[in-house]
């Protein structure tokens, strides 16, 4: 069977691909995402960054691990074009969370697989989410108690956990929101005869 390395040190990309039966490595790319976004001139748009940035982190293991198929994963939010970023501390998570009530944004998830250094495919799922027009009250008691979780994610939210509570509508691939398109990796994976198919 082909080697597999997940470009991620994400417990929950990571949790994904264990519960799905895969055997794979996790080794954590080694790029500097806020550099990868200047250097495209901030003209890119959520869908675009995503790719960018999945792309970045397959590449960046590939070339440490050529012989081994690397996929590499990540995320943006977008909202009436602007782009959301992990944030830095609870008071940004909470600015974060007061900006996205009782609207509806957009989650890019990007995938890719990179190969002795060049990415080999990728795929990318947008996801339409709304947040419920919460009080602002509930925002701050929501983040004592999940803590430096929040930072986590670029949303703030924890979708798998309580975060569940922050919303009223999700349409889209569930795999997707907790950061890694599954189907169309095992699809590709499978294709690839990287894994039983």
């Amino acid at each position: 069977m082909t080697r597999i390395i997940l470009a991620s040190a994400s417990p929950h990309r990571q949790a994904l691909l264990a519960a799905a039966g895969i055997a794979f490595e996790a080794v954590a790319a080694e790029i500097e995402e806020r550099a990868v976004e200047e250097a495209l001139g901030g003209e890119a748009g959520g869908e675009l960054l995503a790719t960018v940035l999945a792309q970045a982190k397959a590449e960046d293991v590939s070339m440490r691990h050529p012989d081994a198929l690397v996929i590499g994963a990540d995320q943006t939010l977008t909202l009436d074009g602007r782009i959301f970023h992990k944030p830095a501390n609870i008071e940004e998570a909470r600015r974060n969370l007061l900006a996205l009530r009782g609207r509806r944004h957009q989650l890019h998830s990007a995938v890719c697989l990179a190969l002795a250094g060049e990415i080999v495919w990728d795929h990318l799922v947008s996801v339409e989410m709304t947040m419920r027009n919460f009080d602002p009250g509930f925002a701050g008691r929501y983040l004592a108690r999940i803590g430096d979780k929040a930072l986590g994610s670029v949303g703030a939210y924890q979708i798998e956990g309580e975060g569940i509570q922050l919303f009223e509508q999700i349409g889209g691939d569930h795999f997707a929101i907790i950061g890694l398109p599954l189907l169309p990796l095992l699809a590709e994976l499978r294709r690839r005869g990287a894994i039983d198919g």
